[in-house]
C-alpha cells in the first residue's frame, strides 16, 4: 500500500491532551502538536512528486504568490536527527484553491502551482521545500499541511502556521491548541536572499515513538 493510501486511511487526532500527558525533562524538546488531516489531502498525488511546489512539469510558468523556501529538521524528543523519513506538504494556491475535487470554490486554480510535494530527510534530519507563503481561504487562517512518515503505518500530521498572522486568533483549529503549545506550530516567514524565493521559513518537527503508537491506536 502506498504512503498516500495509508495516510488516507488514518484518522489522526489532534489531541493536545496526549502531548501534555507525556512528561518532558529539561534535556528534552517539546513535542510538535499534531493536528487533523483535513479534507484536501490529494486523492491522486501528481506524478511529478518533488519538493518544488512552485513549478508544474510541462509548464514554463511559476506559481503566483510569494515564493518561500520552507526548511527545517525532523528530530526525536532528545534532539537526535531522524534520517530517511518521508516528509509531505500540501496547501492551497495563491487564489485560495486546493488541487482537489472536493474544493468547490469558484476561484480559478493556479495552473503553475503543484499543491503537493515530498522529500526525504538527510543524515542530519534536514528537509527543504520551495512553495509559497500560505494564504487564507474561507474559514481558515494561512497554513501548510504537513505529514511525516515515521514508520510504514504511522504518519504524523500537523499544520504549519504563519507567525504574527492576525487571522490565527480567529482560526478554530489553531485556537484549539493550548496556548502554551501554539508557538510550536508557528513559523516566521522572513525576507530571503535568493534568486527565486523572496521569503524563507524554518520549522522543526519533534516526534515521539510514544505518540506514533497512539496515532496507530486511533487509526480508522
Amino acid at each position: 500500500m502506498s504512503p498516500h493510501a495509508r495516510l488516507r486511511r488514518q484518522l489522526v487526532l489532534g489531541s493536545s491532551a496526549l502531548l501534555l500527558a507525556a512528561p518532558i525533562t529539561a534535556a528534552q524538546r517539546a513535542l510538535t502538536p499534531s493536528q487533523m488531516l483535513g479534507p484536501f489531502y490529494p486523492v491522486t498525488p501528481p506524478l511529478h512528486r518533488d519538493n518544488d511546489l512552485t513549478q508544474v512539469e510541462g509548464r514554463n510558468g511559476r506559481a503566483a504568490g510569494q515564493i518561500a523556501d520552507l526548511s527545517g529538521r525532523v528530530l526525536d524528543i532528545n534532539g537526535r536527527p531522524l534520517a530517511g523519513l518521508r516528509v509531505e506538504i500540501w496547501q492551497c494556491d495563491a487564489n485560495g484553491r486546493y488541487r482537489h475535487p472536493r474544493d468547490r470554490s469558484d476561484v480559478d486554480e493556479d495552473p503553475n502551482f503543484q499543491g503537493f510535494g515530498h522529500t526525504i530527510t538527510d543524515a542530519e534530519g534536514h528537509y527543504r521545500f520551495r512553495t509559497i507563503r500560505p494564504v487564507p481561504y474561507p474559514g481558515r487562517t494561512p497554513h501548510i499541511h504537513a505529514a511525516v512518515f515515521q514508520e510504514a503505518e504511522r504518519p504524523f500530521v500537523t499544520q504549519i502556521y504563519v507567525a504574527g498572522e492576525p487571522l490565527n486568533a480567529r482560526d478554530g483549529l489553531f485556537m484549539r491548541v493550548p496556548e502554551a503549545l501554539r508557538p510550536l506550530l508557528l513559523s516566521d516567514f522572513v525576507p530571503a536572499v535568493d534568486p527565486v524565493a523572496t521569503l524563507a521559513a524554518e520549522f522543526d518537527f519533534v516526534l515521539s515513538p510514544v505518540l506514533a503508537g497512539l496515532f496507530e491506536a486511533h487509526a480508522a
